[in-house]
């Protein structure tokens, strides 16, 4: 791997500066959301854990890929600028100085390592956790929420390091690729607000919804042109049907090598996938019309993803609470609850568009200057 400017350059038309530790930091978070998803449908369908099974054995050895990935790019990059070398900021960002000028890490492998960095730690508390109490009974419990927000700032920093180079296709389609994880992560996330009692409005459905809302915004916004909404949504959409079939099947395999039944109520629903929204692709597709019309007449575009935002909000929280309905009961459920969350989330959606957009733009801001000026 050359992080020298020159050497890119020499090296362009044969080599991909940057592609291997990127490609790297991803693999890492895909391996972590397949432990997640493991985890999840164990609880569910098999009952308490403990530390050491095999789910959380590729949620750790996700976040330590990552780690491991963005600690190796951040001591070549100290080394290649103390020798005098100009390091090129399509790998990562431009290098930062940490302690000082001890260190040069690249903006997104500091941001992605610091959560990895993180991981560790809220590691050490979910295994004293266990020590203390045992068998793991809930997936929200405080050592797991800091576990999946550590995990959700190192897939931050992996889309910051795919966004630094987006003058090339894969930079783009890691930016896309990134985003639809961090949604995905972002459903089990959201069951931190379970404890948020705002009936009849949903807390977890409107906490999914907007953050849902953002990141595809976040993708629109990056691009700048049309795509960007509906890469991020049909990536998750993959996500969604692969673990569709994985997590049932993975928490019966491995409760059958343990030597475990599986409880006789299970319902049989993959439980991660199930909180994804699945109306996500096609209000997308919305967004992208809208946004469409919004360029052929000239009309601010910053603007127009605020009132985008909230249609957005609206569709999605509202459809995402008659999913879990049809999913686990095969009927929509309390029409009040439906519409009050689809509002609410209507709300919070007009902050998401905004934020969304202006994410994506700070990504772009990722790129080398002269990329920004030739692509914007």
């Amino acid at each position: 791997m050359d992080l020298t400017a020159s050497g890119a350059r020499v090296v362009a038309a044969t080599r991909r500066p940057g592609l291997a530790p990127a490609c790297t930091v991803l693999a890492g978070s895909v391996i972590s959301m397949v432990g997640l998803t493991w985890d999840v449908q164990w609880h569910d369908d098999v009952g308490p854990d403990t530390f050491f099974t095999l789910p959380h054995l590729f949620l750790y050895s996700g976040s330590a890929i990552v780690g491991l990935a963005s600690l190796a790019v951040v001591l070549l990059t100290t080394a290649a600028q103390r020798a005098g070398r100009p390091v090129d900021p399509r790998i990562g960002g431009r290098a930062i100085g940490v302690f000082g000028r001890t260190f040069a890490a690249p903006a997104g492998y500091l941001v992605s390592g610091v959560g990895a960095a993180l991981f560790l730690l809220y590691g050490l508390w979910d295994q004293w956790w266990h020590g203390l109490y045992g068998f793991d009974a809930v997936i929200d419990s405080p050592p797991h929420i800091g576990l999946l927000l550590s995990v959700t700032l190192s897939i931050i920093g992996t889309t910051m390091v795919f966004a630094a180079a987006r003058e090339q296709r894969w930079g783009r389609i890691g930016v896309f690729g990134s985003l639809a994880v961090l949604i995905a992560f972002s459903a089990v996330t959201a069951l931190g607000l379970q404890q948020v009692d705002l009936d009849p409005v949903e807390a977890t459905s409107v906490g999914s919804t907007l953050l849902s809302v953002l990141l595809v915004f976040a993708g629109a916004g990056f691009l700048r042109r049309p795509g960007g909404a509906v890469a991020t949504a049909a990536i998750l959409a993959v996500i969604q049907a692969v673990f569709w079939w994985f997590s049932p099947w993975a928490a019966r395999a491995y409760a059958d090598l343990v030597g475990l039944p599986v409880r006789d109520y299970v319902s049989g629903v993959p439980d991660m996938p199930a909180l994804m929204p699945m109306a996500l692709l096609p209000v997308a597709a919305l967004v992208e019309g809208y946004l469409l019309i919004a360029r052929r007449r000239g009309w601010q575009l910053g603007r127009v993803s605020v009132l985008a935002g909230g249609l957005a909000g609206l569709l999605v929280g509202a459809t995402l609470l008659v999913q879990r309905g049809l999913v686990y009961s095969g009927h929509i459920g309390d029409l009040t609850a439906v519409l009050a969350t689809g509002l609410a989330a209507g709300v919070l959606g007009l902050a998401g568009g905004f934020a969304g957009w202006r994410f994506g733009g700070m990504l772009r801001l990722l790129a080398p200057a002269s990329e920004v000026q030739t692509h914007a």
